[in-house]
Protein backbone atom coordinates (compact mmCIF):
# COMPACT_ATOMS: atom_id res chain seq x y z
CA UNK A 1 0.00 0.00 0.00
CA UNK A 2 1.81 2.97 -1.13
CA UNK A 3 1.89 6.01 2.11
CA UNK A 4 -0.83 8.39 2.68
CA UNK A 5 0.70 11.83 0.91
CA UNK A 6 1.72 14.35 3.62
CA UNK A 7 0.39 17.58 3.00
CA UNK A 8 2.78 20.27 3.35
CA UNK A 9 2.04 23.75 4.76
CA UNK A 10 3.70 27.00 5.10
CA UNK A 11 3.75 28.85 8.50
CA UNK A 12 6.38 31.41 8.19
CA UNK A 13 7.58 34.16 5.70
CA UNK A 14 10.75 36.32 5.33
CA UNK A 15 12.57 38.54 2.82
CA UNK A 16 14.75 41.27 2.35
CA UNK A 17 14.07 43.16 -0.75
CA UNK A 18 14.73 46.24 -2.53
CA UNK A 19 11.45 47.53 -2.30
CA UNK A 20 11.40 46.44 1.62
CA UNK A 21 13.63 44.47 4.12
CA UNK A 22 10.37 42.37 5.78
CA UNK A 23 7.15 40.85 4.48
CA UNK A 24 4.85 43.54 5.69
CA UNK A 25 6.99 46.63 3.60
CA UNK A 26 7.53 44.38 1.16
CA UNK A 27 4.24 43.66 0.19
CA UNK A 28 2.92 47.63 1.10
CA UNK A 29 5.34 48.33 -1.85
CA UNK A 30 4.45 45.47 -4.27
CA UNK A 31 0.42 46.52 -3.77
CA UNK A 32 1.32 50.24 -4.34
CA UNK A 33 3.65 49.64 -7.28
CA UNK A 34 6.54 51.29 -6.24
CA UNK A 35 9.61 49.99 -7.68
CA UNK A 36 13.06 49.37 -6.35
CA UNK A 37 15.32 50.05 -9.62
CA UNK A 38 17.56 52.79 -9.98
CA UNK A 39 21.66 53.90 -10.66
CA UNK A 40 23.78 51.60 -9.25
CA UNK A 41 25.76 53.10 -5.99
CA UNK A 42 27.80 49.63 -5.03
CA UNK A 43 30.30 50.89 -7.60
CA UNK A 44 31.31 53.35 -10.44
CA UNK A 45 29.56 52.15 -13.61
CA UNK A 46 30.34 54.86 -15.78
CA UNK A 47 31.71 53.03 -19.25
CA UNK A 48 29.03 49.94 -18.20
CA UNK A 49 26.28 48.96 -21.20
CA UNK A 50 24.28 48.86 -18.17
CA UNK A 51 24.31 51.45 -14.87
CA UNK A 52 20.82 49.88 -13.26
CA UNK A 53 20.40 47.61 -10.33
CA UNK A 54 17.87 46.62 -7.82
CA UNK A 55 19.76 47.24 -4.67
CA UNK A 56 18.71 46.87 -0.89
CA UNK A 57 18.48 49.92 0.82
CA UNK A 58 18.50 50.66 4.67
CA UNK A 59 19.29 47.42 5.65
CA UNK A 60 21.75 46.96 8.96
CA UNK A 61 23.48 43.67 8.41
CA UNK A 62 24.47 44.68 12.61
CA UNK A 63 21.55 43.69 13.19
CA UNK A 64 22.27 39.97 12.30
CA UNK A 65 25.89 39.61 12.65
CA UNK A 66 27.90 41.59 15.49
CA UNK A 67 30.20 44.24 13.35
CA UNK A 68 33.24 42.52 13.03
CA UNK A 69 31.57 39.15 11.97
CA UNK A 70 29.03 41.40 9.65
CA UNK A 71 32.43 42.43 7.92
CA UNK A 72 33.95 39.03 7.65
CA UNK A 73 30.49 37.59 6.41
CA UNK A 74 29.01 37.64 2.68
CA UNK A 75 26.10 40.06 2.36
CA UNK A 76 24.53 37.10 0.42
CA UNK A 77 24.96 34.99 3.33
CA UNK A 78 24.04 38.13 5.49
CA UNK A 79 20.80 38.90 3.54
CA UNK A 80 19.41 35.09 3.97
CA UNK A 81 20.29 35.13 7.70
CA UNK A 82 17.93 38.17 8.14
CA UNK A 83 14.88 36.18 6.04
CA UNK A 84 15.43 33.08 8.03
CA UNK A 85 15.19 34.77 11.37
CA UNK A 86 11.72 36.82 10.21
CA UNK A 87 10.00 34.00 8.87
CA UNK A 88 10.95 31.73 12.10
CA UNK A 89 9.54 34.56 14.24
CA UNK A 90 6.39 34.79 11.65
CA UNK A 91 6.26 30.65 12.18
CA UNK A 92 6.45 31.00 16.14
CA UNK A 93 8.75 28.07 15.50
CA UNK A 94 11.16 27.24 18.75
CA UNK A 95 14.31 24.72 18.03
CA UNK A 96 15.76 23.67 20.86
CA UNK A 97 16.99 19.89 21.76
CA UNK A 98 13.93 17.96 21.71
CA UNK A 99 13.68 19.08 18.38
CA UNK A 100 16.66 20.66 16.54
CA UNK A 101 17.20 17.33 14.75
CA UNK A 102 13.79 17.21 12.65
CA UNK A 103 14.61 20.57 11.17
CA UNK A 104 15.95 21.25 8.39
CA UNK A 105 17.39 23.86 5.89
CA UNK A 106 17.45 23.89 2.19
CA UNK A 107 18.90 27.10 1.11
CA UNK A 108 20.83 28.11 -1.93
CA UNK A 109 22.43 30.69 -4.05
CA UNK A 110 22.64 31.25 -8.10
CA UNK A 111 25.80 32.72 -7.83
CA UNK A 112 27.49 32.89 -4.03
CA UNK A 113 29.71 35.06 -2.57
CA UNK A 114 30.70 37.06 -5.56
CA UNK A 115 31.47 40.44 -3.48
CA UNK A 116 33.87 38.52 -1.24
CA UNK A 117 35.33 36.94 -4.74
CA UNK A 118 36.10 40.24 -6.13
CA UNK A 119 37.26 42.00 -2.98
CA UNK A 120 39.82 39.35 -2.30
CA UNK A 121 41.13 38.70 -5.83
CA UNK A 122 42.34 42.66 -5.71
CA UNK A 123 43.64 42.16 -2.66
CA UNK A 124 45.05 39.35 -4.22
CA UNK A 125 46.43 41.40 -7.08
CA UNK A 126 47.41 44.51 -5.21
CA UNK A 127 48.75 42.83 -1.97
CA UNK A 128 49.75 39.11 -2.69
CA UNK A 129 48.57 35.88 -1.35
CA UNK A 130 49.48 36.56 2.20
CA UNK A 131 46.65 38.91 2.34
CA UNK A 132 43.88 36.90 1.09
CA UNK A 133 41.41 36.72 4.01
CA UNK A 134 40.97 33.42 6.08
CA UNK A 135 36.97 33.90 5.28
CA UNK A 136 37.44 33.82 1.89
CA UNK A 137 36.05 30.44 1.55
CA UNK A 138 33.57 30.46 3.87
CA UNK A 139 32.41 33.63 2.39
CA UNK A 140 32.44 32.30 -1.01
CA UNK A 141 30.79 29.31 -1.60
CA UNK A 142 27.03 28.87 -2.34
CA UNK A 143 26.19 26.64 0.31
CA UNK A 144 27.44 28.87 3.04
CA UNK A 145 23.72 30.72 3.36
CA UNK A 146 22.37 26.99 4.85
CA UNK A 147 25.57 26.56 6.39
CA UNK A 148 25.25 29.79 8.44
CA UNK A 149 21.13 29.86 9.04
CA UNK A 150 21.64 25.72 10.54
CA UNK A 151 24.23 27.07 12.81
CA UNK A 152 21.97 30.57 13.96
CA UNK A 153 18.29 28.74 14.55
CA UNK A 154 20.26 25.86 15.89
CA UNK A 155 18.45 22.94 12.83
CA UNK A 156 20.44 20.22 12.67
CA UNK A 157 18.11 17.93 10.63
CA UNK A 158 18.77 17.75 6.73
CA UNK A 159 20.99 20.80 5.43
CA UNK A 160 21.41 21.21 1.47
CA UNK A 161 21.85 23.76 -0.71
CA UNK A 162 20.74 23.67 -4.43
CA UNK A 163 21.98 25.81 -6.95
CA UNK A 164 20.24 26.00 -10.38
CA UNK A 165 20.74 29.61 -11.34
CA UNK A 166 17.47 31.61 -11.25
CA UNK A 167 15.79 28.48 -10.76
CA UNK A 168 17.76 27.86 -7.10
CA UNK A 169 15.31 28.82 -5.05
CA UNK A 170 12.17 27.43 -6.04
CA UNK A 171 13.96 24.25 -6.02
CA UNK A 172 14.93 24.59 -2.90
CA UNK A 173 11.58 24.84 -1.69
CA UNK A 174 10.59 21.56 -4.06
CA UNK A 175 13.04 19.78 -2.45
CA UNK A 176 11.97 20.57 0.93
CA UNK A 177 8.36 19.48 0.06
CA UNK A 178 9.85 16.16 -0.70
CA UNK A 179 11.83 15.97 2.84
CA UNK A 180 9.16 16.77 4.80
CA UNK A 181 6.67 14.19 2.60
CA UNK A 182 9.22 11.45 3.34
CA UNK A 183 9.35 12.21 6.74
CA UNK A 184 12.83 13.21 6.80
CA UNK A 185 12.32 15.86 8.90
CA UNK A 186 9.28 17.85 10.68
CA UNK A 187 10.17 21.43 9.35
CA UNK A 188 12.24 22.37 7.02
CA UNK A 189 13.66 26.32 6.17
CA UNK A 190 13.95 27.10 2.70
CA UNK A 191 13.99 29.51 0.53
CA UNK A 192 17.64 31.23 -0.99
CA UNK A 193 19.35 34.31 -0.93
CA UNK A 194 21.69 36.68 -3.92
CA UNK A 195 23.90 39.76 -3.85
CA UNK A 196 25.80 40.11 -6.58
CA UNK A 197 24.87 43.74 -8.34
CA UNK A 198 29.38 43.97 -8.18
CA UNK A 199 30.62 44.91 -11.49
CA UNK A 200 32.19 41.69 -12.32
CA UNK A 201 28.53 40.25 -12.66
CA UNK A 202 27.50 43.28 -14.01
CA UNK A 203 30.09 43.71 -16.99
CA UNK A 204 29.21 39.90 -17.47
CA UNK A 205 25.75 40.18 -18.36
CA UNK A 206 26.36 43.54 -20.13
CA UNK A 207 28.86 41.48 -22.57
CA UNK A 208 25.46 38.86 -22.25
CA UNK A 209 23.25 42.11 -23.82
CA UNK A 210 20.94 40.76 -20.91
CA UNK A 211 20.70 43.58 -19.23
CA UNK A 212 18.40 47.20 -19.55
CA UNK A 213 20.19 49.88 -20.96
CA UNK A 214 17.70 52.22 -20.15
CA UNK A 215 19.80 54.33 -17.93
CA UNK A 216 18.19 57.61 -18.45
CA UNK A 217 14.90 56.51 -16.75
CA UNK A 218 15.45 53.70 -13.97
CA UNK A 219 12.50 53.77 -12.65
CA UNK A 220 10.50 52.71 -15.96
CA UNK A 221 13.46 50.32 -17.38
CA UNK A 222 12.21 46.88 -15.74
CA UNK A 223 9.34 46.74 -18.55
CA UNK A 224 8.10 42.83 -18.57
CA UNK A 225 5.27 42.15 -21.50
CA UNK A 226 5.84 45.62 -22.85
CA UNK A 227 7.15 45.89 -25.94
CA UNK A 228 9.98 48.33 -25.27
CA UNK A 229 11.38 46.06 -22.84
CA UNK A 230 15.11 45.45 -23.78
CA UNK A 231 16.64 43.81 -20.71
CA UNK A 232 16.47 42.83 -17.39
CA UNK A 233 17.60 44.40 -14.11
CA UNK A 234 19.63 42.52 -11.45
CA UNK A 235 18.20 42.59 -7.85
CA UNK A 236 19.84 41.14 -4.38
CA UNK A 237 18.43 39.93 -1.22
CA UNK A 238 17.12 36.81 -0.02
CA UNK A 239 13.86 34.96 0.67
CA UNK A 240 12.65 32.32 3.70
CA UNK A 241 9.71 30.01 3.57
CA UNK A 242 8.76 27.87 6.77
CA UNK A 243 7.69 24.07 5.61
CA UNK A 244 6.26 21.46 7.79
CA UNK A 245 3.58 18.97 7.49
CA UNK A 246 -0.16 20.57 8.07
CA UNK A 247 -0.81 17.94 11.33
CA UNK A 248 2.44 18.98 12.63
CA UNK A 249 1.78 22.79 12.47
CA UNK A 250 -1.63 22.30 13.72
CA UNK A 251 -0.30 20.10 16.44
CA UNK A 252 2.00 23.21 17.58
CA UNK A 253 -0.44 25.79 17.19
CA UNK A 254 1.24 27.07 14.32
CA UNK A 255 -1.44 28.72 11.65
CA UNK A 256 -0.94 27.41 7.94
CA UNK A 257 -0.39 30.36 5.91
CA UNK A 258 -1.02 28.09 2.61
CA UNK A 259 -0.48 24.68 1.29
CA UNK A 260 2.68 24.07 -0.67
CA UNK A 261 1.01 21.64 -3.00
CA UNK A 262 3.01 21.25 -6.63
CA UNK A 263 6.29 21.19 -7.54
CA UNK A 264 7.31 20.40 -11.34
CA UNK A 265 10.61 20.59 -13.38
CA UNK A 266 12.53 19.99 -16.43
CA UNK A 267 15.53 20.58 -18.16
CA UNK A 268 15.27 22.27 -21.88
CA UNK A 269 18.45 20.83 -23.26
CA UNK A 270 18.45 23.36 -25.33
CA UNK A 271 21.12 26.89 -25.04
CA UNK A 272 23.10 27.61 -22.41
CA UNK A 273 21.65 30.64 -21.54
CA UNK A 274 18.27 31.23 -24.06
CA UNK A 275 15.37 29.59 -23.28
CA UNK A 276 13.37 27.70 -26.04
CA UNK A 277 11.29 29.95 -28.28
CA UNK A 278 8.59 27.86 -27.63
CA UNK A 279 9.04 26.64 -24.00
CA UNK A 280 8.84 23.67 -24.04
CA UNK A 281 10.36 22.93 -21.02
CA UNK A 282 8.59 25.60 -19.07
CA UNK A 283 5.53 24.31 -20.18
CA UNK A 284 6.09 20.65 -18.86
CA UNK A 285 7.37 22.32 -15.73
CA UNK A 286 4.34 23.49 -15.48
CA UNK A 287 2.22 20.40 -16.31
CA UNK A 288 4.13 19.12 -13.54
CA UNK A 289 3.39 20.83 -11.17
CA UNK A 290 0.11 21.28 -11.47
CA UNK A 291 -0.22 17.20 -11.98
CA UNK A 292 1.47 16.83 -8.54
CA UNK A 293 -1.23 19.53 -6.84
CA UNK A 294 -3.87 16.83 -8.44
CA UNK A 295 -5.31 20.85 -10.11
CA UNK A 296 -6.08 21.88 -13.79
CA UNK A 297 -4.58 24.85 -15.31
CA UNK A 298 -7.99 26.35 -15.00
CA UNK A 299 -8.05 26.03 -11.24
CA UNK A 300 -5.43 28.64 -11.02
CA UNK A 301 -6.50 32.34 -9.82
CA UNK A 302 -3.11 33.79 -10.51
CA UNK A 303 0.11 33.38 -11.92
CA UNK A 304 3.17 34.65 -10.87
CA UNK A 305 5.75 34.65 -14.25
CA UNK A 306 9.30 34.39 -14.35
CA UNK A 307 8.82 37.01 -16.77
CA UNK A 308 12.29 39.33 -16.46
CA UNK A 309 11.69 42.25 -19.18
CA UNK A 310 13.84 40.38 -21.79
CA UNK A 311 13.05 40.37 -25.42
CA UNK A 312 13.17 36.49 -25.92
CA UNK A 313 12.55 35.30 -22.58
CA UNK A 314 8.90 36.77 -22.05
CA UNK A 315 7.80 35.97 -25.15
CA UNK A 316 9.01 31.88 -24.44
CA UNK A 317 6.88 32.08 -21.26
CA UNK A 318 4.10 33.52 -23.38
CA UNK A 319 4.06 31.10 -25.66
CA UNK A 320 4.24 28.03 -23.20
CA UNK A 321 1.42 29.51 -21.13
CA UNK A 322 -0.72 29.70 -24.05
CA UNK A 323 0.03 25.90 -24.91
CA UNK A 324 -0.81 25.24 -20.95
CA UNK A 325 -4.09 26.37 -21.29
CA UNK A 326 -4.84 25.17 -25.50
CA UNK A 327 -5.02 29.14 -26.16
CA UNK A 328 -5.65 32.02 -24.78
CA UNK A 329 -4.82 32.63 -20.97
CA UNK A 330 -7.71 33.17 -19.29
CA UNK A 331 -5.67 34.27 -16.09
CA UNK A 332 -4.23 37.07 -14.09
CA UNK A 333 -0.24 36.73 -14.80
CA UNK A 334 2.12 39.44 -13.49
CA UNK A 335 5.47 40.10 -13.05
CA UNK A 336 6.72 41.29 -10.06
CA UNK A 337 10.20 41.26 -11.15
CA UNK A 338 8.84 44.86 -13.10
CA UNK A 339 9.16 46.39 -8.87
CA UNK A 340 11.72 44.26 -7.20
CA UNK A 341 14.16 43.17 -10.14
CA UNK A 342 15.57 40.15 -10.92
CA UNK A 343 17.19 38.77 -7.65
CA UNK A 344 18.60 36.10 -9.68
CA UNK A 345 18.68 32.45 -7.24
CA UNK A 346 16.51 34.32 -4.65
CA UNK A 347 13.10 34.96 -7.26
CA UNK A 348 11.66 31.93 -6.87
CA UNK A 349 10.91 32.02 -3.30
CA UNK A 350 10.60 35.46 -3.18
CA UNK A 351 7.73 35.00 -5.66
CA UNK A 352 6.04 31.94 -3.92
CA UNK A 353 5.61 34.27 -0.94
CA UNK A 354 4.29 36.35 -3.34
CA UNK A 355 1.71 34.02 -4.45
CA UNK A 356 0.96 32.95 -1.05
CA UNK A 357 0.37 36.57 0.17
CA UNK A 358 -2.35 37.51 -2.56
CA UNK A 359 -4.41 33.94 -1.28
CA UNK A 360 -4.02 35.78 1.71
CA UNK A 361 -4.79 39.22 0.94
CA UNK A 362 -7.18 38.49 -2.64
CA UNK A 363 -4.94 41.12 -3.98
CA UNK A 364 -2.78 40.52 -6.95
CA UNK A 365 0.50 42.49 -7.69
CA UNK A 366 0.71 44.77 -10.62
CA UNK A 367 3.38 44.84 -13.77
CA UNK A 368 4.40 48.17 -13.14
CA UNK A 369 5.87 50.32 -16.43
CA UNK A 370 3.48 48.42 -18.96
CA UNK A 371 2.69 51.40 -21.76
CA UNK A 372 3.42 49.47 -25.22
CA UNK A 373 1.11 46.53 -25.63
CA UNK A 374 3.37 43.47 -27.30
CA UNK A 375 1.37 41.23 -29.92
CA UNK A 376 3.10 38.41 -29.00
CA UNK A 377 2.74 38.88 -25.29
CA UNK A 378 -0.91 38.89 -25.17
CA UNK A 379 -2.22 38.12 -22.20
CA UNK A 380 -3.88 39.87 -18.89
CA UNK A 381 -0.05 41.23 -16.98
CA UNK A 382 -2.45 43.05 -14.18
CA UNK A 383 -1.12 46.66 -15.98
CA UNK A 384 0.17 49.05 -13.66
CA UNK A 385 -2.27 48.40 -11.34
CA UNK A 386 -2.59 46.16 -8.47
CA UNK A 387 -6.00 44.15 -8.62
CA UNK A 388 -8.32 42.89 -6.29
CA UNK A 389 -9.03 39.08 -6.81
CA UNK A 390 -9.80 36.08 -4.95
CA UNK A 391 -7.33 33.79 -5.42
CA UNK A 392 -7.53 30.21 -4.55
CA UNK A 393 -4.42 28.77 -6.36
CA UNK A 394 -1.55 30.38 -7.59
CA UNK A 395 1.53 29.02 -9.56
CA UNK A 396 4.87 30.61 -9.24
CA UNK A 397 7.63 30.23 -11.93
CA UNK A 398 11.66 30.07 -12.14
CA UNK A 399 13.61 29.43 -15.47
CA UNK A 400 17.56 29.55 -14.93
CA UNK A 401 20.49 29.87 -17.39
CA UNK A 402 21.27 26.36 -17.95
CA UNK A 403 17.79 25.24 -19.10
CA UNK A 404 16.71 24.55 -15.52
CA UNK A 405 12.94 24.61 -15.21
CA UNK A 406 10.75 24.85 -11.83
CA UNK A 407 7.14 25.45 -11.33
CA UNK A 408 5.33 25.74 -7.83
CA UNK A 409 1.93 25.48 -7.06
CA UNK A 410 0.60 27.23 -3.60
CA UNK A 411 -3.09 26.79 -2.55
CA UNK A 412 -5.70 28.20 -0.12
CA UNK A 413 -5.74 25.51 3.32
Amino acid sequence: MPMERRRVVVTGMGAVTPIGNNVPDLWDSLVAGRGGVGTITRFDSTGFGSSLGAEVKGFDPTTILEGRMAKRTDPFIIYGMAAAKEAVAHAGLIIDESNADRVGVVFGSGIGGLKSLHDNFQILATRGPSRVSPFLIPMLIGNMAAGMISIDIGAKGPNKSVQTACATSAHCIGDAVRLVQHGDCDVVLAGGSEACIESLAVAGFCSMKALSTRNDDPEHACRPFDKERDGFIMGEGGCALVLETLEHALARGAEPLAELAGYGMSGDAYHIAAPHPEGHGAYKAMRQALADAELDATDLSYINAHATSTPAGDVAEVNALKRLYGGQVPVAVSSSKSMTGHLLGASGALETLICIQALRTGVVPPTINYEVPDPACDLDCVPNTARELKVTAAMSNSFGFGGHNCSLVVKAI
